[in-house]
């Protein structure tokens, strides 16, 4: 292990970042027990949505009820693993204006280990919450076509996607440093899924708007879900993300990871220098 003095420089090995991660790991966790009224929101919104949705909007869309609601689960999964960036945003930001960002950084611990415990706690909260979620879609309807392999590759996408996109609100919370902002720019997130394909198919949009959601990640992620769930045939004639969905959301994910996940470590390390 390295010593104290390299630990607080940043120059650790990966066994004192998997440590140093485990334990921001348990106080995210923590943190969420502590404050059940926020956990029981994030898990129930995404099911009422299902249900307004489902009930309300798919009677007035040109497909059957229940054939909607089976395209609409995909899409609400991936749409609620957007809501990472609002997520991440909000808790990074919290804890920067209330100064506990400023008391972990004076700590003897991995500069990449704080951002890192609260991102792999976002998955295992977004994980936990998955299953009720897709409980009440088998209730209303929502069935897994494409078999067990397919329906495992769907979720560990998910998954996936919702890692990357909490390393987005880190990122964006350490730099906002105020719960006001960090709030109402997550208000903004809300658009990202309406620029998509998670709720209607692209095709029916007009050109330009289509060509700005086939190039969503949220649209590659929510075609590769619906394929490998087996619940809708991929489009033709789409972008390339959405032509070649799993490639693409993996594509995806790698830039998300590739530049938030850097840019939030050095945000973290560097505090407002």
């Amino acid at each position: 292990m390295s010593t104290t003095t390299e630990r607080a420089t940043g120059t650790t090995t990966p066994y004192d970042l998997v440590y140093d991660g485990a334990a921001m790991l348990g106080r995210q966790l923590r943190r969420l027990r502590n404050n059940p009224g926020l956990l029981i929101l994030t898990q129930t919104m995404p099911v009422t949505m299902l249900l307004f949705f489902g009930y309300v909007f798919g009677s007035a869309l040109a497909m059957p009820g229940a054939e909607y609601r089976s395209f609409l689960v995909p899409g609400l999964l991936v749409a609620t693993a957007a809501n990472g960036i609002m997520t991440g945003m909000f808790q990074a930001a919290q804890d920067t204006h209330r100064g506990v960002t400023d008391r972990l950084r004076t700590l003897p611990v991995s500069r990449a280990a704080v951002p890192l415990g609260q991102a792999v706690a976002d998955v295992l909260v977004t994980a936990a919450g998955t299953v009720p979620f897709l409980l009440v879609g088998l209730a209303v309807g929502w069935r897994v076509e494409g078999g067990a392999l397919g329906a495992a590759g769907a979720v560990g996408l998910l998954l996936l996607f919702r890692f990357a996109t909490t390393w987005i609100g880190i990122f964006l919370g350490l730099l906002t440093r105020s719960e006001e902002a960090a709030g109402q720019l997550g208000g903004a997130t809300f658009v990202l899924p309406l620029l998509s394909n998670a709720y209607i198919p692209a095709e029916g949009l007009p050109g330009w708007l289509r060509t700005v959601a086939e190039w969503n990640p949220i649209s590659a992620v929510t075609t590769a879900l619906r394929d490998l769930f087996g619940n809708a045939p991929v489009p033709e004639g789409a972008a390339w993300p959405v032509a070649h969905p799993v490639a693409g959301s993996l594509a995806w994910c790698a830039v998300l990871l590739a530049v938030f996940m850097p840019l939030a470590v050095r945000r973290y390390a560097h505090g407002e220098r």
